[in-house]
């Protein structure tokens, strides 16, 4: 919930509250809702068993922590989960999970504790992975250095409008810790430990949709590589609602031999360039 009263609130006091369903919405719901497409969610499946690092982008109210929700229901029972978030909305349902959240300073401006702070205690959980509600400053760049130390599998969101300018946001965030690095050291760093991007979007008629899955794919002298899997086409608009498709690119993933190597069920159709 958040509330904003006078002098700050003109009209009066206004009160927003963010209501979860008590159970979680699965993939199966995800795919029911047309927000994504079958074949998606199997290749995220197969991503999160290979402990791919996973940054879910989006905009406000477009599912972003519905996402996690999914992403972390795929995570085995035995491992043991780290959450971090300013405000506890995760529902996971593994047995080994802490819950950690950001505290606000008092009226003395004391006893703040920031999601940079909880990142860097978490390391010292023995955590299999660490999911960080949502990154918005210098705490990115520990969590960079988390999934780059051996925390893999760890998943995050941000709020950005594509792959491309979530990655942008984390170069400009990393550099928000306060760290003097090169860009082409920010690059290695971002490419190596993000693996995979959800692109996620709250649309004109409401619906919410995953609008592309893009594999971070290393670093040239342009910058990131970036390589679309997936993503929603729009056809049309009938009847106050959006008319599209979800497609596959038809290329494999750069991550294949890691999902086979995992366990993973994952097949070569997976990649095929199949419309749902």
């Amino acid at each position: 919930m958040n509330a904003v009263i006078p002098p700050l609130a003109l009209n009066g006091p206004t009160i927003t509250i963010r209501k979860f369903s008590r159970d979680p919405y699965t993939d199966r719901h995800l795919v029911e809702f047309n927000s994504i497409s079958a074949q998606m969610v199997e290749y995220l499946q197969c991503a999160v068993l290979a402990r791919l690092n996973i940054l879910v982008s989006g905009g406000t109210g477009s599912g972003k922590t519905t996402m996690l929700n999914v992403l972390s229901s795929f995570i085995p029972d035995d491992e043991r989960i780290v959450t971090i978030e300013n405000a506890a909305e995760l529902q996971l349902q593994q047995d080994h999970v802490i819950t950690l959240e950001t505290r606000p300073p008092n009226i003395e401006n004391k006893g703040e504790v920031t999601i940079r702070d909880l990142v860097i205690n978490s390391l010292r959980m023995r955590p299999d992975r660490i999911i960080v509600g949502e990154v918005r400053g210098g705490e990115a760049f520990d969590m960079l250095q988390a999934m780059n130390t051996g925390h893999d599998g760890s998943l995050t969101t941000l709020h950005s409008n594509s792959a491309k300018d979530a990655v942008s946001r984390l170069e400009t965030m990393v550099l928000m810790a306060g760290m003097e690095l090169p860009a082409r050291a920010v690059h290695e760093q971002i490419s190596s430990a993000i693996h995979v991007i959800i692109q996620q979007e709250r649309m004109r008629d409401g619906t919410r949709k995953v609008t592309s899955i893009t594999e971070v794919d290393g670093v040239d002298e342009h910058g990131i590589k970036l390589r679309e899997m997936y993503k929603y086409q729009q056809t049309g608009f009938e009847d106050g609602k959006l008319k599209g498709r979800f497609t596959a690119s038809g290329q494999q993933s750069s991550y294949y031999d890691e999902m086979l190597d995992s366990g993973a069920p994952v097949s070569e159709e997976l990649f095929q360039p199949s419309v749902a």
